[in-house]
């Protein structure tokens, strides 16, 4: 399993990607978590546009990428695992874990420090999270992004493996916490009890700051909790919860070419915020 992996990295992520937008596309249709309020139309252009330039970027700039850099150290014996007797297993599930951790870390710090989160922003522009949502991140904070993976995979020696079923679980999970999907509650609850789930995730979207900096997880929920970041119930039920930001407004979703420039503008809260 893990060589098919290796030798179908990119069609089985692909795979999996498209998959799992067009199921809970559908499963959106038929039980929403609140009512849509961007078209779907638009909403969709949008955030398919920012993944395919964020993709081609990555490309032009990275060839190797992070799974790239797991096989060079590998070859050359760079990082932490790499040095150390463990058993391949062990290291494999304890690189998904640090994995896991370093893009809570990472999105940490996109909300704490103002220059970068003048780019992560654009995230937290959308009005009505839908499936899509999962993928609407600015080109450069992919990039600084891919940059900390990279450092931190060659720095500890995450085996390829490991970084390939990391991204494949990190994409399906973003795409279901982000989608507008209303569970049955015994399977919500379950669920959360482990990993991050749309009405967690929610929370995480609204426009009240303190909810917004809350729940930065986006596959396991022990981090939010081991940190004390967790925030269970939002203020407001999901059907009136607020989601966006104010300074850009609550009464239209903005353009691919706002979004592109919105870190480079400084915005005065708007009246309807």
């Amino acid at each position: 399993m893990i060589n098919f992996l290796i030798e179908n990295e990119q069609q089985v992520r692909l795979g999996v990607f498209l998959g799992l937008l067009f199921i809970l596309a559908g499963a959106e249709f038929f039980a929403p978590l609140a009512k849509r309020k961007t078209p779907r139309p638009f909403q969709w252009f949008t955030n398919i546009t920012i993944v395919i330039l964020d993709s081609l970027v990555l490309r032009f700039l990275f060839p190797l990428l992070a799974v790239g850099i797991a096989h060079y150290a590998s070859e050359t014996n760079i990082g932490l695992f790499n040095n150390i007797p463990l058993n391949e297993w062990i290291v494999f599930f304890i690189s998904l874990l640090l994995l896991d951790l370093l893009i809570y870390g990472q999105h940490v710090m996109m909300h704490k420090i103002p220059l970068l989160w003048r780019l992560h922003r654009m995230h937290h522009t959308e009005l009505a999270l839908d499936v899509t949502s999962a993928v609407r991140f600015h080109p450069i904070e992919i990039i600084i992004s891919m940059l900390i993976k990279m450092a931190f995979v060659l720095i500890m020696g995450i085996p390829a493996p490991a970084v390939i079923v990391f991204e494949i679980l990190l994409n399906g999970l973003a795409l279901f916490n982000h989608s507008n999907l209303k569970l049955a509650l015994p399977i919500e609850k379950f669920l959360r009890t482990f990993i991050i789930t749309p009405e967690v995730h929610w929370i995480h979207h609204s426009d009240i700051s303190s909810e917004t900096n809350s729940n930065f997880g986006f596959n396991l929920c022990i981090w939010d909790k081991l940190f004390r970041t967790y925030v269970d119930k939002p203020t407001f039920d999901y059907p009136e919860m607020r989601q966006g930001l104010k300074e850009f407004g609550f009464s239209k979703p903005l353009n691919i070419i706002e979004l592109l420039v919105s870190p480079f503008k400084n915005y005065p809260i708007k009246k309807d915020g």
